[in-house]
């Protein structure tokens, strides 16, 4: 048996997180999808098949059933109303972002930057491997769902524009102690492979776990606390100074 004072917070709880879930349901009009799907399933089915498509039957007033997106590999689809004037009759909009990924645009708030993981609009940061939204109140990408635009919130290599130079905010900050507004206005910005391979910096290196895995390095984990303890900037600042007292050592 459990404790009694606890078991009345925990239904207090869950009543609380149902109230929440319906409340979120009501502002995207699914209560009334359910309703619809319930009426659809609860109906008598009819004795008989129609002659001309065997062995799909047709629901009465909705026309012929359709497949969904999802399970053709296409993202699901909702139509969002343009912001417009009442007495202009404009078309709506199509975005290929789903109601959930919709909801979580809304109530993110800009407290939950690079927060909110997103397998579609989402770009891939090359140290944490995130897909997460960035977060940044200037993306159109984020912000609006328009797939097509490029994330702000996430850097590009002026050299290379492949997935090695794309980072997040925070990582770019952390592992290499550049800040993203600084990196925006530098359109030659390169990223730490390119700064290697050019031998513009040397001992600077990508600190990735995977670009160590492949130097026979050992992965740094969380270095920062450990990096700024010592006084230096990033993570890559003291990779970069370890590496030349190894060197130093070696010649010896």
């Amino acid at each position: 048996m459990g404790h009694p004072q606890a078991e009345c917070e925990y239904e207090s709880f869950r009543k609380a997180r149902i109230s929440e879930n319906k409340a979120r349901m009501a502002s995207l009009n699914l209560n009334r999808c359910a309703n619809e799907l319930r009426s659809i399933v609860s109906s008598p089915k009819s004795g008989t098949r129609s002659t001309n498509s065997p062995g799909k039957n047709k629901l009465k007033g909705l026309g012929s059933l359709r497949r969904s997106d999802r399970l053709k590999g296409k993202p699901a689809v909702i139509e969002l109303p343009l912001d417009r004037d009442s007495s202009d009759p404009a078309p709506k909009t199509r975005l290929a972002m789903p109601a959930w990924r919709r909801m979580g645009l809304v109530s993110r708030g800009g407290s939950a930057r690079g927060s909110v993981y997103d397998p579609v609009l989402g770009i891939c940061c090359h140290f944490c491997r995130q897909k997460k939204l960035c977060g940044e109140e200037d993306c159109n990408r984020c912000n609006t769902g328009n797939i097509n635009q490029p994330c702000t919130g996430k850097t590009e290599c002026s050299v290379c524009h492949s997935s090695n130079g794309i980072l997040c905010r925070a990582c770019l900050k952390v592992r290499y102690g550049e800040d993203m507004e600084e990196v925006r206005r530098m359109k030659d910005w390169m990223c730490p492979h390119c700064i290697e391979e050019k031998g513009n910096k040397p001992y600077w290196i990508c600190n990735s776990s995977l670009c160590l895995k492949k130097r026979k390095m050992t992965p740094t984990g969380i270095a920062i606390y450990h990096a700024r303890e010592r006084g230096y900037k990033s993570v890559a600042h003291l990779l970069m100074d370890e590496l030349k007292k190894a060197e130093k050592q070696f010649k010896k």
